[in-house]
Parts: C-alpha cells; structure tokens; sequence
C-alpha cells in the first residue's frame, strides 16, 4: 500500500474469521484501501493435506471431517461447494468489495458457486 496498491487480495482461506481478523489489523494499523478476500473450495480429498502445506493455512475441523465423511469423489466436491458458498455468503453479508476465487483450472466449479451467491 505505501508503494501504491489500491487494493489487497488475501491468500485463500477456510474460516472467515482469519479474514475479519486480518482486515481489522489492517485497519487498525491505518490500511484503509479495500481488502478483497480469497477464497478457493476443496474438491478433492488430497487437497486437505496439499493446500495446508503448500500455502500454509488451517482447513477447520469441521470442513475436514465434511470432506472425510463424504463417500464418493463428487459427495466431496459438493461439500467443499457448500463450503465455499457458505463463506461467500457471510462475506457479501458483511460488505466486503468483491469476491476473489482462486479457480486452480477448475472454472465450472466456481462458476456453480459464484452462480450461488449473485
């Protein structure tokens, strides 16, 4: 921001509270500019050890044991969808300025969700 970004994209998350969190520090810290969060949905179950490592974030328990219970490969997408719509929903509830989706090549999948929260 001080070099001049108009704006900021968070990394992705899984617990919208990282978010709030996070802008209130921003905030606090006179960060003023608007603060777009990322959200990308699990959809396969190798993604819950893949993107903790890779991008060093929490998944919440709860979304683990979702995905872990699920007992096909689509029962697993669909409740990473739900997921991810769920988190939307709340943030466009709280006035954030827009949604980034991390797509990671799968577009149909964040089509269906941005479809879902308009």
């Amino acid at each position: 921001v001080d070099a001049g970004a108009h704006y900021i994209v968070t990394q992705m998350f899984f617990d919208n509270k990282h978010y709030f969190d996070f802008v209130n520090r921003c905030r606090n810290a006179g960060i003023q500019v608007p603060i777009v969060p990322g959200l990308k949905p699990i959809t396969k179950l190798n993604q819950l050890n893949s993107i903790p490592r890779l991008f060093h974030t929490d998944l919440p328990t709860p979304l683990v044991n979702e995905i872990n219970g699920a007992k096909t490969e689509q029962a697993r997408k669909q409740a990473g969808i739900e997921w991810c719509i769920a988190q939307s929903i709340e943030l466009k509830k709280a006035g954030v300025p827009c949604i980034h989706y991390y797509t990671m090549g799968d577009g149909m999948t964040i089509h269906k969700i941005a479809s879902s929260v308009v």
